[in-house]
């Protein structure tokens, strides 16, 4: 699943919001994708990419999924390629930085480790399909906000992890279980919703349950595709509020969302 990027060429550049979560975007004019677009046309030389984009808006706002610096990363491909720019992907991810820390890492779409502020990115191997429920607790986790409530707190550990001794599943997922996202403690201080998500997705018989990063959504990996679909329609229907999905991680998932 996914927000879908269509681009058409155009006398100016025009943003069209559609599907579920449009009416929750405030089109000011200073969207990711027109703020992605603007950089651009202004490191091409061309000035506003005369494109007409339509944003089919799929996924939650402000659910710590990297949806709004995904959207920015498939339209700059797909600008790229339209204006015939011919800029090399390193270039495309210095661009990609305007919209955000994870502006590069969701512009590549595959396995890296992350490191900096999430701008300098070293090869990873493909993580392995890995089959996951997402759910949204309907309150937004607005990134900026989890940021400042983690800076007021006590320094976290700087590190980076040893990789796996293997990339299988159920390696990954152990090695994952050993790890931890440092915003999901603030987040959770900040919209109890959040914790309320995180206990009802433990109860379904995940093998790891995290919120994904700055929330709101948490996260459960299973062990095979039915099983993350039976505990997707039991959150669904004990929650009936909230925005339940069963998905496939890793693999070729970048890939085929493109």
């Amino acid at each position: 699943m996914g927000d879908r990027i269509r681009l058409t060429p155009a006398d100016r550049l025009s943003l069209t919001l559609t599907g579920p979560f449009a009416p929750a975007l405030h089109d000011d004019g200073d969207n990711l994708v027109l703020r992605a677009l603007r950089e651009l046309g202004r490191v091409a030389g061309i000035g506003e990419p005369p494109l007409a984009v339509t944003l089919d808006k799929a996924l939650p706002i402000a659910a710590g999924l990297g949806g709004g610096s995904s959207d920015a990363g498939a339209a700059l491909k797909l600008a790229n390629r339209a204006l015939g720019l011919d800029l090399p992907e390193s270039e495309l991810a210095d661009i990609a930085r305007i919209v955000g820390a994870d502006g590069p890492m969701c512009l590549i779409a595959r396995s890296a480790w992350a490191e900096g502020i999430g701008e300098v990115l070293s090869p990873a191997p493909q993580l392995p399909p890995l089959h996951a429920v997402l759910a949204n607790p309907g309150r937004p986790s607005p990134t900026g906000a989890v940021y400042r409530a983690f800076d007021s707190g006590p320094p976290g550990r700087i590190d980076r992890p040893a990789p796996p001794a293997d990339w299988t599943p159920a390696t990954v997922i152990d090695w994952l279980a050993r790890q931890r996202n440092d915003l999901q403690a603030p987040a959770v201080a900040l919209e109890p919703a959040i914790g309320e998500a995180l206990a009802a997705m433990q109860v379904t018989g995940a093998r790891l349950t995290r919120m994904s990063g700055s929330g709101a959504t948490v996260f459960g990996l299973f062990d095979d595709a039915a099983t993350a679909a039976t505990a997707a329609d039991e959150l669904g229907s004990n929650n009936a509020d909230w925005w339940v999905r069963s998905t496939v991680l890793g693999g070729n998932a970048a890939k085929t969302s493109q």
